[in-house]
């Protein structure tokens, strides 16, 4: 529950009423009915502990010791992109891409991912959601971890809310430093050029989000970067003219069989979205394998990632 009446007339007024009473009906929806991942007629988290069952899988099975190690193993990945629209100004600009943290479900994970952080110099960072690893209750630990993490970020660091973000998280995060866009923008500017960064509202469980509208506050000739929490918007923002986008959502299956294939991935796309880079029509993609992780503290043949995406003039 949002408990400052100041800061829901806030909120309402940036999501607009329809989506704010919509994203609070189903905060609620998914808290009195344990959905997991909201979507689907079978939900087998409705009938046991899954995540529960997992790890005594796994420490049965004599792996979960190293799927553990492999949790914590969070490699530093680069990116190079090439745009004919790049601005001139921002040839050669790094922006740092987290997701997935689930920061509340091991707590040896932030230090890691801390360090990574100060080995990746870069000139903004982004944030595509999913802050905490439970569905319901407290979120202190995982709003505290994230907000100690941001002070590694650069100054210039905007983040979204993902399927497990209750709203009242951008007030928290807010108030220590850390913009949250809820289908909104922001301007980085160098000298006459600028570069936007679109925010969109969690489209996978909420579908609280608004592609058009949010490419809308930014100029039509302007070079716009898409943070979605999940790939699942790739045709529509492809469609409307955003250069980048930058999703997470699906771990990169998390625990794989070998090669990367996944064996559950919470969203319906194509297979190519699923992880790594990807176009459609004249938009390309990253699709990040997530930072953390969810559930349970391990992963197979999937490394979790920070993203260091270098944007540069020019074709591909």
């Amino acid at each position: 529950m949002i408990h400052s009446s100041l800061g829901a007339s806030a909120l309402r007024a940036r999501l607009g009423d329809k989506l704010y009473a919509k994203r609070l009906k189903r905060q609620h929806d998914k808290l009195t009915k344990f959905i997991h991942q909201g979507r689907g007629v079978f939900r087998i988290e409705r009938l046991l502990p899954f995540d529960l069952w997992l790890s005594r899988i796994l420490h049965f099975t004599g792996v979960k010791k190293r799927m553990r190690r492999n949790f914590l193993d969070v490699r530093l990945e680069e990116r190079e992109w090439f745009f004919p629209n790049l601005p001139p100004a921002f040839e050669g600009f790094r922006l740092l891409h987290l997701t997935d943290l689930h920061c509340d479900l091991e707590p040896a994970l932030m230090p890691v991912v801390r360090d990574l952080i100060h080995r990746a110099p870069h000139d903004a960072a982004v944030l595509t959601g999913d802050y905490r690893n439970g569905m319901e209750g407290d979120h202190s630990a995982a709003t505290q971890a994230m907000l100690a993490l941001r002070k590694a970020l650069s100054r210039d660091c905007w983040g979204i809310l993902g399927n497990h973000d209750p709203l009242e998280m951008v007030l928290e995060f807010e108030r220590d430093g850390l913009p949250i866009l809820l289908n909104e923008t922001a301007e980085i500017r160098r000298g006459a050029d600028s570069l936007w960064i679109a925010g969109i509202d969690d489209p996978h469980y909420f579908q609280t989000h608004d592609l058009a509208g949010t490419r809308k506050r930014a100029p039509e000739d302007a070079f716009v970067i898409l943070l979605s929490h999940s790939p699942e918007t790739y045709a529509e923002a492809a469609d409307l003219g955003y250069s980048l986008q930058l999703s997470g959502h699906t771990h990169g299956g998390q625990i794989c069989l070998p090669g990367g294939r996944h064996l559950v991935v919470p969203c319906k796309v194509p297979r190519r979205f699923i992880s790594g880079e990807w176009r459609h029509g004249s938009l390309q993609g990253y699709t990040s394998r997530g930072t953390g992780g969810c559930g349970v503290a391990a992963r197979w043949n999937c490394p979790p990632e920070v993203t260091l995406h270098t944007l540069r003039r020019g074709k591909l």
